[in-house]
């Protein structure tokens, strides 16, 4: 159990943090504790009712099994990547890009009548780690090996073969774009004025 505890402890705060709400919120909806109906989002409920909960809820909760296991470990895998690297030492930047996808992602979902947000939040930050790693040679199931600025599209291939669909990891992808090329793209290599800035308070 310290080993555990020890491995826990390693994972950097933002990243333990979000990979600990994507493991409570799914077992309290798994083990009937919380109704995994007050978890999902529901844009009727959500304007009607002003169940102003839910948009949180439904980026940790994920039905228990393979593709919620998979996507966990990319959560953990490639958030601690980017925590523990592009943004070592700038927390506030890195929590200003979850708030920001995320926020993307809700309005996105709220239009789309997506009730589930943890699949695409997690995308979102994958493609912008690929975005960072374009050269990096990754290797996926079964020993495949490519560059990482394919991962994403993998990703969402993989995810499309296993769940019939590919809407959350098309959105986390796109959204992942915005913020990429808003924040870096646009005003450090084509010389635009910066639209993003992590404000102060953060």
């Amino acid at each position: 159990m310290s080993d555990f505890g020890d491995w826990f402890k390693s994972i950097p705060f933002i990243t333990r943090s979000w990979f600990a709400a994507s493991v409570v919120v799914p077992c309290l909806g798994k083990f009937g504790l919380v109704s995994h109906w007050t978890l999902i989002l529901m844009p009727e409920l959500f304007f009607n009712k002003f169940h102003l909960w839910r948009p949180v809820t439904a980026t940790f909760y994920f039905p228990l099994g393979f593709v919620y296991l998979v996507n966990l470990y990319m959560l953990y895998h490639y958030s601690t990547r980017l925590e523990t690297g592009v943004f070592d030492g700038r927390p506030a930047d890195y929590i200003f890009m979850l708030l920001f996808n995320w926020l993307c992602i809700v309005i996105t979902g709220l239009l789309m009548n997506m009730q589930l947000l943890m699949i695409s939040l997690i995308a979102s930050i994958v493609y912008v780690w690929a975005q960072f790693n374009k050269d990096m040679i990754v290797t996926f199931w079964f020993g495949t090996r490519f560059k990482a600025q394919y991962l994403p599209w993998v990703m969402m291939g993989f995810n499309f073969i296993v769940r019939g669909s590919l809407v959350d990891e098309l959105v986390g992808n796109l959204v992942g774009h915005l913020y990429f090329f808003l924040m870096f793209k646009y005003p450090v290599d084509l010389g635009g004025r910066s639209f993003l800035t992590t404000p102060e308070f953060l």
